[in-house]
């Protein structure tokens, strides 16, 4: 049985809010519901987010039916700017979402440090419970306002990974990744100490001691180490490293680690109602994540689709990218990762289809 998915094209993108009414993205919100709308509030250096222009017409809607709707995401477990509520606070107000813009205030899911979580029992493969921040388990319903893009580890990040990945709590993130250590090729490391300066877990370090990466005339420069015990497998190593030095292994790693986003999804999602908007535009290679990259758009932006699986929209969106690209966006990006692998995976453990009806609006 495939699900309605609606799609609205990027220029008429003014037309946002009849189209979120006619996708019936507010047919679950009821009055004096805590109602979380699932963002990210993007990265400093990154313009790969949802602007606060796009989330003031779906609070206001929240509100018309007299729900009490609030901003929510969650701390990250690589340094930067997003890693506590205080400063993930202070990045969501640079960028614009304050309540005088959007309408509601912001609240971060898991607390000041990462750490205020509740355990939701799923019994899947991986987990038998997840970590969820537990201001987001506390809620009431949601709506997910996803920017789909490219991701380096799933090949793309869209409704699943927002919800799965988006609310976990720390905790919950390192055991979505610790299967996915990188890869180091230290010949080709210069000792710039980039990584090092961005490697929240402290796992890698440069040495100047004897290492068969080093000839006698780079013992002065030194090479890169990992800490393979300290590695959580979160990737910002591979995109800070300028000179390919960190990749990742290719085994069956980013596969699991997808089916992991997917469980915890079905933790987050578990006897709540939910309905997924993703962006289609800025479409860029990386993680909105790596503010640093700057993270350019690599195609045409496309629209917004909307709907109330997160499998069938994740499906659609998917489908609408490389279409309009004219072949496998994602294949071309991130030839070494199937990123159908967390649709089957979803689909599989009953969170959605994977068939959708496309509505043009």
């Amino acid at each position: 049985m495939s699900n309605k998915v609606y799609f609205l094209p990027w220029e008429r993108r003014e037309e946002l809010p009849k189209f979120l009414k006619a996708a019936k993205v507010f047919n679950h919100v009821k009055a004096r519901n805590f109602l979380a709308i699932k963002i990210h509030f993007g990265e400093d250096g990154n313009q790969g987010y949802i602007k606060p222009e796009y989330v003031a017409p779906v609070v206001k809607i929240a509100r018309e039916k007299t729900a009490f709707p609030f901003l929510t995401d969650s701390s990250t477990i690589y340094a930067g700017k997003r890693s506590d509520a205080y400063h993930h606070l202070l990045i969501a107000n640079k960028h614009g979402f304050t309540i005088e813009a959007c309408g509601c205030p912001v609240i971060i899911g898991d607390g000041l440090r990462g750490n205020n979580k509740q355990d939701v029992e799923v019994n899947l493969k991986h987990f038998k419970t997840v970590s969820v921040g537990r201001d987001i388990v506390q809620s009431d319903s949601f709506i997910f306002m996803n920017h789909f893009k490219g991701h380096e580890v799933t090949g793309f990040g869209g409704a699943l990974k927002n919800v799965g990945m988006g609310c976990a709590s720390k905790e919950g993130k390192y055991a979505m990744h610790n299967s996915a250590k990188p890869s180091v090729k230290a010949s080709k490391c210069t000792a710039c100490g980039t990584c090092v300066k961005n490697c929240y877990q402290n796992a890698l370090s440069i040495t100047s001691r004897s290492h068969p990466a080093l000839t006698r005339e780079r013992i002065k420069e030194g090479v890169v180490v990992m800490d393979r015990t300290k590695c959580a497998g979160c990737g910002q190593c591979i995109v800070s490293c300028a000179f390919g030095v960190f990749g990742l292994n290719w085994d069956e790693d980013p596969k699991v680690v997808q089916r992991k986003i997917v469980e915890y999804a079905a933790g987050v999602l578990k006897n709540k109602k939910a309905s997924y908007i993703n962006f289609l535009n800025h479409i860029s290679k990386d993680c909105d994540c790596f503010g640093f990259l700057k993270n350019p758009p690599l195609m045409q932006d496309v629209g917004i689709v909307a709907g109330t699986d997160p499998v069938a929209v994740d499906q659609a969106s998917y489908d609408l990218v490389n279409k309009a690209y004219g072949k496998n966006f994602f294949k071309k990006i991130h030839p070494d990762v199937n990123p159908e692998i967390q649709l089957e995976y979803a689909e599989k453990i009953g969170l959605g289809t994977r068939e959708y009806e496309l509505i043009n609006y």
